[in-house]
């Protein structure tokens, strides 16, 4: 009977980390910078205008989350 074993070295080296830990880095940076100014434009709107918009002042933060990182 034999015994064969198979080594495969990994494609993700110490350096393709690093790089894909900044490529995430800045990824939750743009997104964090796309909610903070998504809800500063509707915090800024008076409450005539966000009733148009069908949107209470409550749901200011749940409404700019969703639209930078989704439900």
């Amino acid at each position: 009977m034999a015994l064969a074993t198979d080594f495969t070295a990994s494609k993700h080296g110490l350096t393709d980390r690093i790089s894909a830990f900044f490529a995430d880095l800045g990824e939750r940076t743009r997104k964090a910078r796309a909610f903070s100014r998504a809800y500063n434009e509707l915090a800024a709107l008076p409450d005539a205008q966000l009733r148009d918009m069908g949107l209470h002042r409550s749901m200011i933060r749940r409404v700019a989350f969703q639209a930078v990182y989704g439900d």
